[in-house]
């Protein structure tokens, strides 16, 4: 089954999600469990481009219409892929210290380009259930690492990556913040 991504002109998308039931049932797992499937697909080239899908490194619920606060993270690093299937996450901790991805960011429900800086905290520490290994963890990310993290936990929230994008200076960047 392909899912069908929501666009960030639909209203459901400024939402706040709900939280999600505990235990996780069946259906919410398998849910995560295929749009993990989704982002893997999506990173494989030629799958992308037979399947028409575009390529993207996470993915919250609501993104394919469910009011739900869990959201799915899977790209690949040096030191080995960073898979994530997080339920109600909570964030514990941010850092002063800010960065931004120097080409900014991309969304799977965003078609329109949006220049500008996406400020986000350099380190974050956020709790949250992991469906994968069946246990709550606490991740303390950094750089990249923690903006994917942001990226997806606003979706929850309602925000896009463009809001944080300052209208005014689109491409000034924050003292002391970190390019990345």
């Amino acid at each position: 089954m392909k899912l069908k991504i929501i666009k960030d002109s639909n209203p459901i998308m400024r939402k706040k999600s709900l939280p999600v039931e505990m235990p996780l049932s069946k259906e919410d797992k398998d849910t995560l469990d295929m749009m993990l499937d989704y982002l893997k697909k999506s990173q494989d080239e030629e799958y992308a481009k037979k399947h028409n899908y575009r390529p993207g490194v996470g993915m919250a619920a609501i993104q394919i219409g469910l009011l739900k606060r869990m959201f799915v993270i899977y790209y690949e690093k040096e030191s080995g892929p960073v898979e994530y299937q997080l339920v109600n996450p909570v964030m514990l901790e941010t850092s002063v210290k800010q960065c931004a991805l120097e080409a900014g960011e991309g969304c799977l429900s965003v078609d329109n380009d949006h220049f500008g800086l996406v400020h986000r905290y350099y380190k974050i520490k956020m709790k949250a259930y992991e469906a994968i290994r069946g246990e709550e963890i606490v991740i303390t990310a950094f750089g990249y690492d923690a903006i994917v993290l942001q990226h997806e936990y606003d979706h929850l929230n309602g925000v896009f990556f463009y809001d944080h994008i300052n209208p005014s200076a689109p491409d000034k960047q924050l003292p002391g913040e970190q390019i990345i």
